[in-house]
C-alpha cells in the first residue's frame, strides 16, 4: 500500500474498521506540521514532544468514538487539536511564553539569544512578567487570538478557522487586545523602553 496515493479520508475509514497500520501512516504524513505547529507555540521541545504524543492519543480516541467529521480534512483538523492542546498546557501552568518588550507598539518580538549581564536579565523578566500579567487579563476571546498570532505565528486566516469566527472578527479582537494592553500598560505605568 503506497500511503502518498491514498488520501487522509481513506486512512481514517481504514484506521477506524481495525488498520492499525493506517495510523502511523498518517502521523508520518504529518508529524511534522503538527509538531512544529506545537512547538510554535510552547518554545520547549520536552513539553512540545509530550504535547505531540498527547495530541495523538486525543486524536486516537476522537477517531474511535467516531467523532472525527471532517471531510477529508484530518490535518487541520488534528492541528486544531494540537494547538488547543498547547493552549490548554498555558492555562494549566498559568503562565505565557517568554516575551521581551522592545516599545509600545512591537511587544512581541523575539527574545534575544545573546546573554545579557545579570542586571538586564533581572530588568527584562521584571518587563516579561508585567506584559504576562497585562496578557492575562485580557477577555478570552482577545487572549486567544493574540497568543495564537503572536505565539503560535498563524494567520488570521487561520485563526478564524481554528476559533470558527470570521476573519474580521479575529481582526477585532487583536485591535482590541492591543487596544487594551495598551491602556493597561499606561495605567500601570510598564516602561516598554
Amino acid at each position: 500500500m503506497q500511503s502518498s496515493k491514498i488520501t487522509d479520508q481513506n486512512l481514517v475509514k481504514q484506521y477506524v474498521q481495525g488498520n492499525e497500520a493506517c495510523l502511523e501512516m498518517l502521523i508520518n504524513r504529518h508529524k511534522e506540521r503538527i509538531f512544529t505547529t506545537i512547538i510554535l507555540i510552547v518554545k520547549d521541545s520536552y513539553i512540545a514532544e509530550d504535547l505531540f504524543q498527547e495530541t495523538f492519543i486525543k486524536i486516537i480516541k476522537n477517531l474511535k468514538k467516531g467523532k472525527y467529521n471532517e471531510e477529508g480534512k484530518f490535518l487541520p483538523w488534528a492541528i486544531r487539536i494540537a494547538r488547543n492542546m498547547a493552549i490548554d498546557y498555558f492555562r494549566k501552568m498559568k503562565r505565557m511564553p517568554t516575551v521581551t518588550s522592545s516599545d509600545g507598539e512591537d511587544v512581541f518580538r523575539k527574545i534575544k539569544l545573546a546573554v545579557d549581564n545579570r542586571e538586564e536579565q533581572m530588568i527584562r523578566n521584571e518587563k516579561e512578567n508585567l506584559v504576562r500579567a497585562v496578557i492575562n487579563k485580557l477577555p478570552e476571546e482577545q487572549r486567544q487570538v493574540l497568543i495564537l498570532r503572536h505565539y503560535g505565528d498563524l494567520s488570521f486566516k487561520e485563526i478564524s478557522a481554528m476559533t470558527g469566527v470570521s476573519i474580521n472578527t479575529a481582526l477585532g479582537r487583536m485591535r482590541y487586545a492591543l487596544n487594551n494592553m495598551r491602556k493597561m500598560m499606561e495605567h500601570t505605568s510598564i516602561n516598554a523602553a
